[in-house]
């Protein structure tokens, strides 16, 4: 059986080390000397400022909105996982879709201000598959409209875009942990502020809201994470040149094998250091992809429908008029794409496209 993904494990007698002080300090969670060593290498390793590890990507885009108190209409994308979205009604604010580029899957900034209303508190875009979004232009529109900028970035671990890390920029980004990412604490999910006021109120906000042990500054979230997945994530971090290095190998595998295949591939914004962190292929049609889904999984391969449905499609949200996004995500398939994967499997799966497409 070959899945969309499958998690790198570091050595295990790597990850017992670390369990072996947890269970010397007694020290589960709560901001644990682990969780401190996570975040400081990894601001180390990006050259970063600001980070504050949570306990999942979810959480990190509620944080986010919650501490810059958006309210009303929140502009976001309908090509996306769920948790942009719901994020933004669990927090009581309304997503308002604004359609996205064909090439890159990106929310499309020239589309934004037509949106704009005197409710609209933020923009809310993520890089999508790690693809960063037109960040000048919608740097643009939200200073002249005086919008907040949260990226998802949930995909971005490791992204450079014109030499600095894509966290550094919106008013905060997020960014996920998740056992499926490149890189992964089991669970976890980070945010990134532009400023050091916004960082203390995050790290106040993930903790209930305390102050001092005994008084509080506002509402607050039990958004912490424990010291066993700071300890997966310290492991990992070691590991990281070799896993992209993999992951950019496999991807211009695919590239080549299946450059007789009928689909095209998604446009990566100039000026970037990618991560390769995903494998997504677009088919002219819906039966298409159909067609080799079914195949594949005849074969006991298993990609996936990253994103599907659209968004915009939900039944707990207006429905908008997006179909480029609506168009896309009918016929948009992630193909198999992590550090086991093997060439012979690679092989197995290109053959299997190839053979659905000419039968």
């Amino acid at each position: 059986m070959i899945q969309v993904t499958s998690p790198y494990l570091p050595p295990i007698e790597e990850f017992n080390y670390y369990t072996t002080k947890i269970w010397d300090n007694k020290w589960l969670t709560n901001n644990g000397p682990l969780v401190n060593d996570f975040e400081l290498k990894f601001k180390d390793e990006f050259n970063l400022n600001h980070f504050l590890f949570v306990n999942n990507g979810t959480i990190a885009l509620q944080l986010a909105i919650k501490a810059l108190g958006l309210e009303g209409e929140v502009i976001t994308t309908p090509f996306s996982f769920i948790a942009t979205t719901s994020s933004i009604v669990w927090d009581n604010c309304k997503p308002i879709f604004v359609d996205i580029n064909p090439n890159t899957f990106n929310i499309d900034p020239n589309k934004i201000e037509a949106s704009i209303t005197k409710k609209t508190s933020a923009i809310l875009a993520t890089h999508v598959f790690g693809n960063p979004c037109d960040i000048e232009a919608i740097s643009e529109i939200a200073s002249k409209h005086h919008l907040k900028v949260i990226y998802d970035a949930a995909h971005c671990f490791g992204v450079q875009y014109k030499g600095r890390s894509v966290l550094e920029f919106g008013d905060i980004s997020t960014i996920s942990f998740h056992a499926t990412k490149l890189f992964h604490t089991t669970e976890g999910g980070g945010v990134f502020p532009k400023s050091a006021e916004l960082t203390q109120k995050l790290a106040s906000m993930r903790n209930f809201g305390f102050k001092t042990a005994e008084s509080f500054d506002g509402v607050g979230i039990n958004g912490k994470n424990s010291e066993f997945h700071a300890a997966m994530g310290l492991c990992n971090l070691k590991y990281v040149q070799e896993i992209r290095s993999k992951r950019k190998e496999q991807f211009l595998y695919y590239v080549e094998k299946l450059r007789n295949l009928n689909v095209s591939f998604q446009g990566i914004h100039e000026d970037t250091d990618y991560n390769y962190a995903y494998f997504p292929i677009l088919f002219k049609s819906e039966q298409a992809l159909l067609k080799a889904k079914s195949e594949l999984e005849l074969n006991w391969i298993y990609p996936r429908r990253y994103f599907y449905p659209s968004l915009s499609t939900l039944g707990y949200v207006d429905k908008q008029h997006t179909p480029v996004s609506d168009d896309i995500s009918q016929r948009i398939l992630c193909l198999p794409l992590y550090h086991q994967l093997t060439v012979e499997e690679q092989d197995y799966i290109c053959r299997i496209l190839l053979r659905a497409q000419n039968n």
